[in-house]
């Protein structure tokens, strides 16, 4: 049976400043998904990259007194040691200043251009660098802000090349009709159509004069690609689209079998999801299954952003609590769709109370007892021996279907809570069972036993279910154990007796108790640290 496909892309960032823990959150949150997939047996295609070009990027470059490609390499580099500190695996870092991408862009203008999709005009309007958007005066209000960031905006007039939006409108409604998850949350579609598509939607600007960092137009060489019709187009130049080698391409987009996912923030939601389900219609293309538009990671005074420069770095944090307890915070503190406000309070409290104290505490109380119970043997599996047996059997298997539903409808929060929740009950078994009570009793060594295969049973499941998330903690549960490296599979969650015999390795606890009031104090010192100076 062929394995089913599963693509899934963040948006592609903008380079102008280093990347922070917000860049970290999509990408992280998105990684585990991905991770996820691979580990249940799909065939997995994850990119992520950099949107390179535009105005901004060529002030900022000028600013620096350095090339705009010698800018964008630069934080390029930046993006790819948090990605490698994070430990994303990805598949593909798509840059839009990369060759293969240029000619794909070119080629799409030509063929958009050839179909009248695309036709030379003239704007005039209200043009915001910050967000790279024209407005119109009704837009922009008298006092001449961009309703989008609020920043001022000025008076621009030039040739310009549009999109036809009007064209294709009601071909996307319809698409929104027989597609009803397409955006989630759903409120971001009423959205859509309520602000932007029922006011009437104007046609859109694919070209600027005003500056040239950017890719140009073939028939017209003045005019360089509007940002839009060259960020979108990645998600098809990474596997190939219109190049000499589309294998990836015919492979992975051009099957309707595969499952197509794009993970945004809200502040790009109009475009992906009206204007780019518009572009793949004109190149006669399949548009993705779904756009998930996740919360934003706030600090207490607001958006985390680079140009309010309240943004926190991840990399502290990984030095002092390890890549798995950062990446368990982002996935586990914000529902994922939802905003969420990053604090230290929180951090620690995530830590303490749920690595520490639930999974670590199970880990480190199992290992402990078979390894006084059982001279360091894991006990065969039997069941229905103590009265609690059948309700954590149920419960592991309640929790692994729980876990694939939600994740494969996005609810990622929602999946690794469920995880938690075994845990938790697991750790309230052993109150319930007392095995140091058991054990006092030579009568009772067969359900001393059962308590203790079970216990090792929910360790395997948690660990196992947690892996996209503990990129180097479930390992050590697996080690600790004593899991051979080729049982450490998905496919062995429904093999109850996995780990019968097996002797277990006792090691270092999983993840240290933290003082509470020295970490919330040394995080407050992180987020109070130098920020980087960024153009706006």
């Amino acid at each position: 049976m062929p394995k089913k496909k599963f693509y899934i892309s963040t948006p592609i960032y903008y380079p102008s400043a280093s990347p922070h823990l917000g860049h970290a959150y999509c990408t992280t949150m998105t990684d585990v998904i991905a991770r996820g997939k691979r580990m249940r047996g799909y065939d997995v295609f994850f990119v992520t990259g950099l949107d390179e070009h535009g105005m901004k990027i060529q002030k900022n470059a000028e600013a620096k007194g350095i090339t705009p490609q010698q800018f964008v390499d630069e934080i390029s580099e930046r993006f790819l040691s948090l990605w490698k500190a994070m430990d994303i695996q990805y598949d593909d870092f798509i840059r839009t200043t990369q060759e293969r991408h240029i000619k794909t862009v070119q080629k799409i203008f030509s063929k958009m251009l050839e179909k009248d999709d695309i036709y030379l005009s003239a704007y005039e309007g209200w043009y915001c660098v910050h967000e790279e958007s024209f407005w119109t005066e009704t837009q922009v209000g008298p006092e001449h802000l961009c309703p989008d960031c609020g920043r001022p905006v000025e008076k621009s007039s030039e040739e310009a090349y549009f999109y036809r939006c009007s064209k294709h409108v009601d071909s996307l409604l319809k698409f929104y009709d027989a597609n009803p998850a397409f955006i989630t949350p759903e409120s971001r579609k009423n959205e859509m159509i309520n602000t932007f598509i029922k006011p009437g939607l104007q046609d859109l600007c694919v070209s600027r004069t005003s500056f040239n960092w950017g890719i140009q137009v073939l028939e017209n060489p003045k005019h360089v690609v509007y940002v839009w019709l060259d960020a979108l187009t990645n998600y098809i130049t990474t596997l190939g689209y219109l190049q000499e080698d589309d294998s990836r391409f015919q492979y992975f987009w051009n099957d309707p079998e595969t499952e197509v996912v794009h993970v945004i923030g809200a502040d790009i939601t109009r475009f992906h999801t009206i204007y780019w389900p518009m572009f793949l219609e004109s190149l006669g293309l399949r548009e993705p299954n779904r756009v998930f538009v996740h919360g934003l990671l706030m600090m207490k005074d607001g958006k985390m952003s680079k140009s309010k420069g309240n943004a926190i770095s991840a990399y502290p944090l990984i030095e002092r609590y390890g890549v798995d307890a950062v990446r368990y915070y982002l996935v586990s503190e914000v529902p994922f769709g939802s905003d969420g406000t990053f604090t230290p309070e929180q951090f620690v409290m995530r830590v303490n109370q749920d690595l520490a104290n639930n999974f670590g505490n199970l880990l480190n109380r199992t290992v402990s007892m078979i390894g006084k119970y059982f001279d360091g043997e894991i006990p065969a599996f039997s069941t229905g021996i103590n009265p609690q047996d059948s309700e954590i059997d149920e419960m592991i298997a309640r929790t692994i279907a729980a876990y694939e539903a939600l994740n494969d409808d996005l609810k990622v929060t929602e999946a690794y809570a469920e995880v938690m929740n075994l845990v938790s009950r697991a750790n309230k078994y052993i109150e319930e069972t007392a095995p140091w009570a058991l054990a006092k009793d030579p009568e009772k060594k067969e359900a001393l036993a059962s308590v203790m295969a079970h216990l090792a049973r929910v360790l395997f499941v948690s660990a196992m279910l947690l892996k996209p998330i503990f990129v180097t903690k479930s390992d050590k549960v697996f080690d600790q154990l004593g899991l051979p490296s080729d049982k450490r599979e998905y496919s062995f969650l429904s093999d109850a007796h996995l780990l019968d015999g097996i002797k277990v390795n006792k090691g270092e606890p999983l993840f240290p108790r933290l003082d509470a009031e020295a970490e919330e104090k040394a995080i407050a010192e992180m987020m109070a640290g130098p920020k980087e100076a960024v153009a706006a």
